[in-house]
């Protein structure tokens, strides 16, 4: 069947700007990519834009036999998978609670847990409640107070609602199966991708954020690697790019900076590849108004 010209131009128009917003995702990566093994020489006298000039790694070196970094590394990796399964465990246990006909003041609830992503105590009482609880300076700061998102709870209830059949779960209640079994055995394994998105989408927010640990981890062997990372990008001179990174160095600033920069992005990069399938089918299953 033949396009009209109209149908056409807007397939040129889509792939034009899809191929747009490609290029200004990708560009800025493979910049830093590139700076990241290029020659000291080179990116301080700006020659390096797409491909590296001037052959070097010494920056990786540098950055893998930082044991400071390599413990930062060791810290985020661990807080991001206990934030991970508990926020993970809180929203199946919400979503599928909220998802039942017969749960008494659901819809009550539902208002209560929306209200809770219109408004917010606000920096200064998140950290006197923080102190208050003894909470500064632990691993627990890290992961309790961001572990809950309204915003997932709703995408995987919303899931449940419109995508899990009431007769499968009406079949397992005439079974004898209890909430709990009905959760392992039904709803679980119908879920699969809306929970492979959350579980990316918890891991992602948790790697990627630092702001909480700007505010509440001052103990140096408690830093997460994207804290870290802000230290040295914020720092000014190569002999002070964080307290951690020995003085000595030879390293160009921004050699140093890209290495980093990379060493930060590309372990959870690495991940996206094993949930991608599962990734858009999930949001827009678990989108699904009810």
């Amino acid at each position: 069947m033949k396009k009209h010209v109209s149908d056409i131009v807007t397939d040129v128009l889509i792939y034009f700007f899809l191929g747009l917003l490609t290029l200004v995702c990708l560009v800025p990566f493979l910049h830093v990519a590139s700076m990241s093994v290029s020659s000291n020489a080179a990116v301080t006298t700006n020659q390096v834009f797409l491909l590296p000039k001037g052959l070097n790694i010494d920056a990786y070196k540098q950055v893998f036999g930082d044991s400071s970094m390599m413990h930062s590394l060791y810290i985020t990796v661990i807080v991001t998978i206990l934030f991970t399964a508990l926020g993970m465990f809180l929203t199946i246990c919400g979503a599928y609670a909220l998802s039942r006909p017969k749960l008494k003041g659901r819809k009550p609830l539902n208002i209560i847990f929306v209200i809770t992503m219109y408004f917010n105590a606000g920096i200064i009482p998140s950290y006197i409640l923080m102190s208050t609880l003894n909470l500064l300076n632990t691993m627990a700061v890290l992961i309790l107070p961001l572990a809950f998102s309204c915003y997932n709870l709703i995408i995987l209830r919303s899931f449940m609602n419109a995508s899990i059949p009431p007769s499968l779960i009406e079949a397992a209640e005439i079974d004898g199966c209890d909430e709990f079994r009905i959760l392992l055995s039904v709803v679980l394994p119908l879920s699969v991708p809306v929970l492979a998105t959350l579980t990316l989408f918890y891991a992602v927010g948790r790697w990627n954020s630092f702001q909480d640990a700007l505010y509440y981890i001052t103990d140096s062997d408690l830093k997460v690697l994207q804290q870290k990372l802000y230290e040295l990008v914020n720092s000014a001179s190569s002999q002070g790019l964080s307290q951690e990174i020995s003085s000595s160095t030879l390293q160009s600033p921004e050699v140093l900076k890209a290495a980093c920069i990379m060493f930060a992005t590309i372990p959870i990069l690495c991940i996206y590849p094993f949930v991608q399938k599962y990734f858009v089918k999930g949001v827009m299953i678990g989108a699904v108004k009810e």
